[in-house]
Protein backbone atom coordinates (compact mmCIF):
# COMPACT_ATOMS: atom_id res chain seq x y z
CA UNK A 1 0.00 0.00 0.00
CA UNK A 2 1.39 3.51 -0.77
CA UNK A 3 2.06 6.09 2.09
CA UNK A 4 -0.90 8.04 0.01
CA UNK A 5 -3.34 5.58 0.72
CA UNK A 6 -2.37 4.32 4.54
CA UNK A 7 -5.12 5.89 6.98
CA UNK A 8 -1.98 5.54 9.72
CA UNK A 9 -0.45 8.96 7.89
CA UNK A 10 -3.67 11.13 8.16
CA UNK A 11 -3.91 14.02 10.23
CA UNK A 12 -5.40 12.99 13.88
CA UNK A 13 -5.24 9.23 13.26
CA UNK A 14 -2.81 8.35 16.36
CA UNK A 15 -4.67 10.71 18.74
CA UNK A 16 -7.93 9.52 17.76
CA UNK A 17 -6.94 5.65 17.88
CA UNK A 18 -4.96 6.52 21.50
CA UNK A 19 -8.99 7.87 22.40
CA UNK A 20 -10.46 5.11 21.37
CA UNK A 21 -7.85 2.69 22.95
CA UNK A 22 -8.44 4.49 26.12
CA UNK A 23 -12.12 4.55 26.50
CA UNK A 24 -12.10 1.03 25.36
CA UNK A 25 -9.50 -0.71 27.91
CA UNK A 26 -9.24 2.09 30.91
CA UNK A 27 -12.59 0.52 32.84
CA UNK A 28 -11.12 -3.24 32.15
CA UNK A 29 -7.57 -2.19 33.33
CA UNK A 30 -9.71 -0.39 36.81
CA UNK A 31 -11.56 -3.41 37.39
CA UNK A 32 -8.48 -5.55 37.32
CA UNK A 33 -6.41 -3.65 39.82
CA UNK A 34 -9.11 -2.58 42.39
CA UNK A 35 -9.55 -6.24 42.05
CA UNK A 36 -6.52 -7.13 44.10
CA UNK A 37 -7.29 -3.98 46.30
CA UNK A 38 -7.46 -4.53 50.31
CA UNK A 39 -9.79 -2.34 51.31
CA UNK A 40 -13.59 -2.63 50.60
CA UNK A 41 -14.07 0.83 49.11
CA UNK A 42 -13.72 0.53 45.85
CA UNK A 43 -12.04 4.23 45.35
CA UNK A 44 -9.71 3.58 48.75
CA UNK A 45 -6.46 2.16 47.56
CA UNK A 46 -4.75 -0.21 50.77
CA UNK A 47 -2.73 -2.32 49.28
CA UNK A 48 -2.27 -5.70 47.41
CA UNK A 49 -4.62 -8.56 48.28
CA UNK A 50 -5.71 -11.96 46.90
CA UNK A 51 -9.00 -12.12 49.93
CA UNK A 52 -11.57 -11.22 47.32
CA UNK A 53 -10.06 -14.13 44.95
CA UNK A 54 -10.71 -16.06 47.93
CA UNK A 55 -13.54 -15.01 48.70
CA UNK A 56 -15.29 -15.58 45.44
CA UNK A 57 -14.64 -19.53 46.09
CA UNK A 58 -14.69 -19.85 49.60
CA UNK A 59 -16.99 -16.73 50.81
CA UNK A 60 -20.87 -16.46 51.66
CA UNK A 61 -21.93 -16.15 48.08
CA UNK A 62 -19.38 -18.25 46.85
CA UNK A 63 -22.43 -21.20 46.47
CA UNK A 64 -24.32 -18.48 44.05
CA UNK A 65 -21.49 -17.97 42.33
CA UNK A 66 -19.85 -21.77 41.75
CA UNK A 67 -23.30 -22.81 40.05
CA UNK A 68 -23.58 -19.63 38.09
CA UNK A 69 -20.12 -21.01 36.63
CA UNK A 70 -20.80 -24.40 36.44
CA UNK A 71 -23.85 -22.98 34.38
CA UNK A 72 -22.18 -20.55 32.41
CA UNK A 73 -19.22 -23.23 31.04
CA UNK A 74 -21.70 -26.20 30.30
CA UNK A 75 -24.13 -23.97 28.37
CA UNK A 76 -20.92 -22.13 26.38
CA UNK A 77 -19.85 -25.95 25.83
CA UNK A 78 -22.81 -27.17 24.31
CA UNK A 79 -23.62 -24.32 22.70
CA UNK A 80 -20.34 -23.98 20.86
CA UNK A 81 -20.08 -27.72 19.86
CA UNK A 82 -23.54 -27.88 18.23
CA UNK A 83 -23.50 -24.21 16.44
CA UNK A 84 -20.17 -25.54 15.60
CA UNK A 85 -21.40 -28.96 13.80
CA UNK A 86 -25.13 -26.96 12.35
CA UNK A 87 -21.85 -23.87 11.04
CA UNK A 88 -19.95 -26.75 9.12
CA UNK A 89 -22.82 -28.46 8.04
CA UNK A 90 -23.95 -25.17 6.72
CA UNK A 91 -20.54 -23.33 5.48
CA UNK A 92 -20.07 -27.53 3.27
CA UNK A 93 -23.43 -26.52 1.79
CA UNK A 94 -23.19 -23.28 0.46
CA UNK A 95 -19.82 -23.41 -0.38
CA UNK A 96 -19.09 -26.65 -2.02
CA UNK A 97 -22.70 -26.90 -2.63
CA UNK A 98 -22.63 -24.97 -5.76
CA UNK A 99 -25.27 -22.97 -7.44
CA UNK A 100 -28.79 -23.45 -5.92
CA UNK A 101 -31.95 -21.80 -5.97
CA UNK A 102 -31.69 -20.24 -2.26
CA UNK A 103 -28.11 -20.00 -1.83
CA UNK A 104 -28.39 -16.51 -1.27
CA UNK A 105 -31.16 -16.59 1.22
CA UNK A 106 -29.61 -19.34 3.33
CA UNK A 107 -26.76 -17.06 3.72
CA UNK A 108 -28.18 -13.80 4.46
CA UNK A 109 -30.66 -16.17 7.17
CA UNK A 110 -27.41 -17.76 8.70
CA UNK A 111 -25.88 -13.62 8.86
CA UNK A 112 -28.77 -12.09 10.34
CA UNK A 113 -27.98 -12.39 13.19
CA UNK A 114 -25.17 -10.49 13.67
CA UNK A 115 -26.91 -7.36 11.77
CA UNK A 116 -30.02 -7.73 13.80
CA UNK A 117 -29.54 -6.02 17.41
CA UNK A 118 -29.38 -8.28 20.41
CA UNK A 119 -31.66 -6.78 22.18
CA UNK A 120 -34.48 -7.65 19.38
CA UNK A 121 -32.89 -11.16 19.79
CA UNK A 122 -33.57 -11.32 22.80
CA UNK A 123 -37.02 -10.11 22.80
CA UNK A 124 -37.78 -12.38 19.43
CA UNK A 125 -36.20 -14.89 21.06
CA UNK A 126 -38.99 -14.73 24.44
CA UNK A 127 -41.65 -14.24 22.57
CA UNK A 128 -41.11 -17.47 20.66
CA UNK A 129 -40.46 -19.09 23.52
CA UNK A 130 -43.92 -17.88 25.24
CA UNK A 131 -46.02 -18.61 22.30
CA UNK A 132 -44.68 -22.03 22.25
CA UNK A 133 -45.24 -22.69 25.95
CA UNK A 134 -41.88 -23.39 26.77
CA UNK A 135 -41.45 -23.27 30.65
CA UNK A 136 -37.95 -20.69 31.12
CA UNK A 137 -34.74 -22.24 32.31
CA UNK A 138 -31.31 -23.89 31.63
CA UNK A 139 -33.13 -25.61 28.43
CA UNK A 140 -34.10 -22.17 27.00
CA UNK A 141 -31.02 -20.50 27.39
CA UNK A 142 -29.05 -23.37 25.71
CA UNK A 143 -31.38 -23.64 22.27
CA UNK A 144 -31.00 -19.32 22.53
CA UNK A 145 -27.50 -19.71 22.70
CA UNK A 146 -27.02 -21.96 19.93
CA UNK A 147 -29.33 -20.32 17.17
CA UNK A 148 -27.44 -16.92 18.28
CA UNK A 149 -23.48 -18.48 17.97
CA UNK A 150 -24.16 -20.63 14.29
CA UNK A 151 -23.38 -17.29 12.84
CA UNK A 152 -20.28 -16.98 14.96
CA UNK A 153 -18.85 -20.19 14.32
CA UNK A 154 -19.90 -19.77 10.72
CA UNK A 155 -17.65 -17.02 9.86
CA UNK A 156 -13.78 -18.35 10.56
CA UNK A 157 -15.08 -22.16 8.70
CA UNK A 158 -16.62 -20.40 5.71
CA UNK A 159 -13.09 -18.45 5.51
CA UNK A 160 -11.55 -21.47 5.78
CA UNK A 161 -13.53 -23.68 3.48
CA UNK A 162 -13.17 -20.80 0.62
CA UNK A 163 -9.32 -20.76 1.25
CA UNK A 164 -9.63 -24.63 0.23
CA UNK A 165 -9.45 -25.69 -3.57
CA UNK A 166 -11.73 -28.07 -4.72
CA UNK A 167 -8.91 -29.87 -6.90
CA UNK A 168 -7.75 -31.26 -3.38
CA UNK A 169 -11.75 -33.47 -3.16
CA UNK A 170 -11.69 -34.07 -7.05
CA UNK A 171 -8.38 -35.88 -6.86
CA UNK A 172 -9.76 -38.12 -3.69
CA UNK A 173 -12.75 -38.90 -5.88
CA UNK A 174 -10.36 -39.92 -9.19
CA UNK A 175 -8.51 -41.69 -6.66
CA UNK A 176 -11.73 -43.64 -6.01
CA UNK A 177 -12.66 -42.33 -2.88
CA UNK A 178 -16.28 -41.41 -2.33
CA UNK A 179 -18.07 -38.29 -1.87
CA UNK A 180 -18.34 -38.89 1.63
CA UNK A 181 -14.54 -40.58 2.39
CA UNK A 182 -13.32 -36.94 0.23
CA UNK A 183 -14.49 -34.92 2.63
CA UNK A 184 -14.26 -36.85 6.07
CA UNK A 185 -10.27 -38.03 4.79
CA UNK A 186 -9.39 -34.73 2.88
CA UNK A 187 -11.48 -31.37 3.56
CA UNK A 188 -12.60 -32.19 7.34
CA UNK A 189 -8.76 -32.38 8.48
CA UNK A 190 -7.89 -29.14 6.41
CA UNK A 191 -10.79 -27.18 7.94
CA UNK A 192 -10.03 -27.77 11.26
CA UNK A 193 -8.18 -24.65 11.87
CA UNK A 194 -11.21 -22.49 10.85
CA UNK A 195 -13.57 -25.25 12.32
CA UNK A 196 -11.58 -24.92 15.97
CA UNK A 197 -11.34 -21.13 15.53
CA UNK A 198 -15.52 -21.04 15.29
CA UNK A 199 -15.56 -23.44 18.15
CA UNK A 200 -13.68 -20.65 20.54
CA UNK A 201 -15.16 -17.87 19.03
CA UNK A 202 -18.80 -19.47 19.87
CA UNK A 203 -18.04 -20.49 22.74
CA UNK A 204 -16.72 -17.01 24.06
CA UNK A 205 -19.80 -15.26 22.65
CA UNK A 206 -22.39 -17.84 24.61
CA UNK A 207 -20.14 -17.28 27.73
CA UNK A 208 -20.32 -13.22 27.74
CA UNK A 209 -23.71 -13.00 26.72
CA UNK A 210 -25.81 -11.39 29.23
CA UNK A 211 -28.73 -9.76 27.01
CA UNK A 212 -30.29 -12.84 25.63
CA UNK A 213 -29.24 -14.72 28.61
CA UNK A 214 -31.38 -12.53 30.95
CA UNK A 215 -34.66 -12.70 28.45
CA UNK A 216 -34.58 -16.56 28.64
CA UNK A 217 -33.79 -17.44 31.56
CA UNK A 218 -35.91 -19.24 34.14
CA UNK A 219 -36.24 -18.07 37.81
CA UNK A 220 -33.46 -19.52 40.13
CA UNK A 221 -30.98 -20.42 36.96
CA UNK A 222 -28.21 -17.91 36.54
CA UNK A 223 -25.13 -17.69 34.55
CA UNK A 224 -21.97 -15.45 35.45
CA UNK A 225 -23.09 -12.59 33.71
CA UNK A 226 -26.29 -12.37 34.93
CA UNK A 227 -24.91 -13.41 38.75
CA UNK A 228 -22.60 -10.78 38.05
CA UNK A 229 -25.29 -8.13 37.14
CA UNK A 230 -27.51 -9.04 40.13
CA UNK A 231 -24.99 -8.35 42.88
CA UNK A 232 -24.24 -5.33 41.60
CA UNK A 233 -27.81 -4.19 41.59
CA UNK A 234 -27.25 -4.79 45.35
CA UNK A 235 -23.69 -2.53 45.17
CA UNK A 236 -20.36 -2.78 43.88
CA UNK A 237 -18.55 -5.43 45.74
CA UNK A 238 -14.90 -5.88 45.70
CA UNK A 239 -15.82 -10.09 45.23
CA UNK A 240 -17.49 -8.81 42.12
CA UNK A 241 -14.15 -6.96 40.41
CA UNK A 242 -12.14 -10.28 41.15
CA UNK A 243 -15.16 -12.19 38.91
CA UNK A 244 -15.03 -10.00 36.24
CA UNK A 245 -11.36 -9.94 36.17
CA UNK A 246 -11.51 -14.04 35.85
CA UNK A 247 -13.74 -13.56 33.33
CA UNK A 248 -12.00 -11.29 31.36
CA UNK A 249 -9.18 -13.52 31.61
CA UNK A 250 -10.51 -16.60 29.94
CA UNK A 251 -12.21 -14.20 27.46
CA UNK A 252 -8.41 -13.43 26.48
CA UNK A 253 -7.32 -16.41 26.67
CA UNK A 254 -10.10 -17.87 24.43
CA UNK A 255 -9.75 -14.81 21.69
CA UNK A 256 -6.02 -15.40 21.48
CA UNK A 257 -6.13 -18.78 21.21
CA UNK A 258 -8.36 -18.40 17.93
CA UNK A 259 -6.77 -15.75 16.89
CA UNK A 260 -3.33 -17.80 16.98
CA UNK A 261 -5.31 -20.62 14.89
CA UNK A 262 -6.22 -18.53 12.63
CA UNK A 263 -3.17 -17.33 12.15
CA UNK A 264 -1.20 -20.72 11.97
CA UNK A 265 -3.71 -21.76 9.62
CA UNK A 266 -3.45 -18.68 7.09
CA UNK A 267 0.54 -18.64 7.29
CA UNK A 268 0.81 -22.33 6.25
Amino acid sequence: MSARGDVRTYSGFRAMTLVCLVVLYSPLIIVTVYSFNASRSITVWEGLSLQWYADVFWGPESGKFKQAAINSFSIALIAATMSTAIATSAATGIVRGGRFRLRTASLGLISLPLMVPEIVTAVATLIFFNFIGFTRGYLTILVAHIAFCIPFAYLPIQARMQGIEDTFEQAAQDLYATKAQAFRRVLLPMMMPGIIAGFLLAFIVSLDDFIITNFVKGAGVETLPTAIFGSVKQGIKPNIMAISTMLLVVSIAMVTISYVVSKKDSST
